[in-house]
């Protein structure tokens, strides 16, 4: 381990460095390949290999997770990029372990890496439903679509103990109040049974992102993320519950998965998704780097091609955030996938923005205990 400024600038000599045998030793079963310091800290740490090799391997990253006890729960945003100006995120981190995860850089305000800490070191907020109670019958509060799903993922392996999403649901069905579920794993059919009721009064829906149909490739892009084959089935049986469901390809990867939207949209139609829409890869902060190393490791041939790409769609830089063109870049090559994605969306019957809102006048504040209730 070796100490040094912190510096976030990509270094392609420095990439070449990147040992693949610690790197497999260390993390197996893991997206990314190295475990940098994020971009507060004032020392940058790396792993490398100094030549002194040991026989003895190295421990492999275990998943752990601490309790965080949140102070609030509703997360507000006035972008105009996306549908929801509310979201709830039931945890820091995700296990899944996406190499693209655009959220991997919100861990450097923890003091913990974008890299292999994101998937590794989880914080679970126990009490997130007891906040949304709160927060729910604060006088005034006007009910508007709340996302589950926009920063980490909502279902990911830890909430089969922790089941934290569901005590949210709980809340949420008991105040007839309208959520859109966004993930990537297929135990969002276990709770079904909340949803479908939620559903036929007009308060749910489900979106499934898919990025590949190619389980290897799925395998090295979100190692911990359902099967293609599993979410596809997902969609399948929420649809069959009368669930809306929709299908997220995120991102589009250029040179990678873009090959792929077509087959993509078709698999997803077949399986009942009504409505589809996409977002191209993005590379904020840490990303940048990160993504390279995972390049280099699992495709050392395309890295200089993919990021060339990637760059025509973002003004010949890595990332850039302005609002209209941070979801699907810009240029040439952007276009073309926009086009491309249009076409087969209407080919396969896929309405790309859902023309029917969630609905919001069946919400009832819930009754905390020691609050006086209304006489009429």
């Amino acid at each position: 381990m070796m100490s040094q400024p912190s510096n976030n600038a990509p270094d392609d000599a420095r990439l070449e460095r990147v040992s693949t045998a610690l790197a497999e030793a260390n993390r197996r079963g893991r997206g990314t390949v190295t475990n940098a310091s994020g971009r507060f800290e004032r020392f940058g740490r790396e792993s490398f290999d100094d030549g002194w090799t040991s026989d003895e391997p190295l421990p492999p990253f275990r998943t752990e997770t601490t309790l965080e006890r949140a102070v609030t729960i509703i997360t507000r945003n006035d972008s105009p990029d996306i549908p929801f100006d509310r979201s709830i995120n039931p945890y820091r981190g995700c296990e899944h372990g996406c190499s693209y995860c655009y959220a991997r850089p919100t861990h450097a305000y923890l003091g913990l890496s974008p890299g292999l800490d994101f998937e590794s070191r989880l914080f679970a907020k126990p009490n997130a439903s007891e906040l949304l109670e709160r927060e729910l019958a604060a006088p005034g509060y006007q009910p508007r679509e709340i996302a589950l799903g926009a920063n980490t993922d909502p279902y990911q392996p830890i909430e089969r103990q922790f089941r934290i999403t569901r005590g949210i649901l709980e809340v949420l069905t008991r105040t007839n109040h309208p959520v859109t579920v966004v993930t990537k794993s297929a135990l969002v059919t276990r709770d079904i049974d909340l949803l479908a009721p939620m559903a036929e009064k007009g308060l749910a829906r489900v979106a499934i992102s898919l990025t590949t149909l190619d389980g290897k490739l799925a395998r090295v892009m979100e190692p911990r993320a359902s099967t293609p084959a599993k979410r596809l089935d997902a969609i399948r049986r929420l649809v069959a519950a009368g669930i809306p469901s929709a299908v997220l390809t995120a991102p589009i990867i250029p040179a990678i998965n873009d090959h792929e939207i077509e087959r993509l949209l078709e698999a997803a139609s077949e399986a009942g998704a009504s409505e589809a829409n996409y977002v191209l890869l993005r590379l904020p902060l840490e990303l940048r780097e990160l993504f390279r190393e995972w390049l280099l490791t699992h495709f050392p041939g395309k890295l200089r091609h993919v990021m060339s790409l990637v760059q025509s769609t973002r003004g010949g830089k890595d990332y850039t955030a302005t609002f209209g063109e941070r979801q699907v870049g810009t240029g040439y090559f952007a276009d073309l996938v926009g086009k491309r994605f249009r076409l087969a969306s209407d080919r396969f019957g896929l309405k790309r923005r859902s023309a029917q809102r969630l609905r919001t006048d069946l919400f009832v504040p819930p009754q905390l205990a020691g609050t006086q209730l209304t006489l009429f």
